[in-house]
């Protein structure tokens, strides 16, 4: 087991967002999260990934209790174990593809040399690898997005969360994109929690969970 998540509360304000969630994720897995906007979708992806904290609840990843860390200490977990695949891709204007996926490896502290043939290693296998010296207002949708699943896997992170990664795309991007996640849990065994609208890629998911109203019903 990749990831457990154990009664997850959440409240902004007086506002309930989650009441009680429970989630388990299995190491290849790949995991839709659907429902109605307002369910509490993308606030339980963002406390799986650390960039929100529960206010009450046990979260582990990669048999590591999220909940005990510092926020130094989050951090840098983040950064070695965690991916993310963003609707809009959240690349950086002024940065080539290379350099934006070779950015949390940077961070991470592995020099120039190591992180980019990684990285161009990544582009190839997402078919980018022609497009690795141009910045991101030169790519299309599609491009861009590939370029963002490089980076998420710049780190070999234990899980990747992606919020609507084809809710940009056409839906032939948005098939390429779908299968692309297949390739990589089968090439790869990489864990994959996506948060979607799409029913095409929540039909086709390992396992599909529900959320109504800050629960996981199905």
């Amino acid at each position: 087991m990749i990831l457990r998540a154990t009664n997850i509360y959440k409240s902004y304000g007086a506002l309930p967002i989650l009441k009680g969630v429970d989630l388990t994720v299995n190491k290849g897995e790949i995991v839709s999260i659907v429902g109605a906007s307002g369910a509490g979708k993308s606030t339980l992806l963002h406390i799986i990934g650390t960039l929100d904290k529960a206010d009450r609840g046990e979260l582990m990843i990669n048999d590591q209790p999220i909940h005990t860390l510092s926020s130094n200490g989050l951090s840098a977990f983040r950064n070695e174990h965690i991916g993310f695949v963003f609707q809009f891709h959240h690349l950086l204007p002024e940065f080539t593809a290379l350099e934006n996926v070779c950015i949390p490896a940077f961070i991470r502290g592995d020099g120039k040399s190591k992180s980019e043939k990684r990285a161009l290693e990544l582009l190839d296998v997402l078919g980018v690898a022609d497009r690795a010296h141009h910045k991101p207002g030169q790519l299309s949708g599609g491009e861009q997005q590939r370029v963002s699943v490089a980076r998420a896997l710049i780190n070999n992170p234990a899980i990747i969360l992606a919020d609507e990664p084809s809710g940009n795309l056409d839906s032939e991007n948005a098939a390429s994109l779908h299968q692309l996640f297949f390739h990589l849990r089968d090439t790869m065994n990489q864990t994959f929690i996506i948060v979607t609208h799409n029913e095409d890629l929540a039909n086709i998911s390992d396992r599909t969970v529900h959320m109504r109203d800050g629960l996981i019903y199905a």
